[in-house]
């Protein structure tokens, strides 16, 4: 399975093109890095890959077919600020089972606390509210997972382990990973292939 980018520009109305001529492809189990610095397009990028957005010219593919619009997406996308993509009104339990419960196992590994499960979302920190929206995003139909800043928030040793549970689970799934960071020391110790994002702005 791959998932495509071909030719893919996107623009601000009155700002002009933030991208263009963008093509890039991820195989399943690879691990990519995104590249570069902060307002160069790498969010938006990130959001047309998972089909939040569209682009203004060129193709965004799944094994060569436009990404659907219904039912669970096989692209999933995990934010920089959590607290920005839970529904405040849910508790941890209800938030989690959106995507397909992910099970104990994978709770486990993300540091994941059971006890976690009956909060609402402004009872946890920012961190523990990260751990909630990964798990959320591999869910069991998950096949390409978009991270985008994923674990800027968290202390490095907790990065380090957050990073091992996430690519353990890509490789037995055969799962897509799409890294966006501007740390170039992150992406390159996890990423099997970087490419620089500025060379399309």
């Amino acid at each position: 399975m791959q998932l495509s980018a071909h030719e893919v520009g996107f623009r601000y109305e009155k700002k002009g093109w933030l991208f263009r001529n963008v093509s890039l492809t991820i195989s399943a189990g690879e691990v990519v890095g995104l590249l570069g610095p902060s307002g160069c397009g790498k969010t938006t990028f990130a959001r047309l890959l998972a089909g939040y957005e569209s682009p203004h010219e060129g193709t965004i593919l799944l094994e060569g077919k436009p990404l659907g619009k219904r039912g669970y997406h096989p692209v999933q996308m995990v934010f920089q600020h959590p607290e920005k993509a839970v529904n405040g009104r849910w508790r941890m339990r209800r938030i989690l089972e959106e995507g397909g419960h992910p099970g104990d196992e994978l709770l486990s590994d993300l540091g994941i606390e059971k006890e976690w499960l009956h909060r609402w979302p402004h009872e946890l920190s920012g961190g523990e509210l990260q751990r909630f929206s990964i798990a959320r995003a591999l869910g069991p139909d998950t096949r390409f997972l978009i991270a985008d800043e994923m674990t800027t928030m968290l202390d490095a040793i907790t990065q380090a382990q957050i990073w091992q549970s996430v690519r353990a689970i890509a490789r037995k799934r055969g799962m897509g990973i799409v890294v966006i960071s501007h740390e170039q020391h992150l992406v390159q110790r996890i990423c099997e292939r970087v490419v620089d994002f500025q060379q399309f702005t």
